[in-house]
């Protein structure tokens, strides 16, 4: 008779990073662990500027950008924010293009 709680088969197991983990560069020699980048997004909106402010009050603020323009913010799985001097497009064109050549190792 069911107890209406889900078994331990029936829930979704959590992906956990290889430990061997693909670095993603983020622009001047800077680098990322591809598994961790849960978004990458502009900094434009006002809610961007927000979250930013509050990684920096938190101490998870890391800035990447080398005292350029920030053109993107990536977010973390541990909720720490990244800045980058590099387009959101250009890092995630990355991300596909080791995507593509990583598929066929694995």
């Amino acid at each position: 008779m069911p107890s209406g709680r889900p078994r331990a088969s029936d829930q979704a197991q959590e992906i956990l990073p290889s430990p061997v983990s693909t670095m993603i560069s983020i622009g001047y020699g800077n680098l990322v662990a591809a598994a961790r980048v849960v978004s990458i997004v502009s900094p434009q909106a006002a809610p961007m500027r927000r979250l930013r402010e509050q990684a920096s009050e938190a101490g998870k603020l890391i800035d990447a950008t080398e005292g350029r323009r920030t053109r993107s913010i990536i977010v973390t799985d541990s909720d720490h924010i990244i800045l980058s001097a590099i387009n959101p497009e250009t890092i995630s064109a990355r991300f596909e293009t080791d995507r593509a050549s990583g598929s066929a190792d694995v």
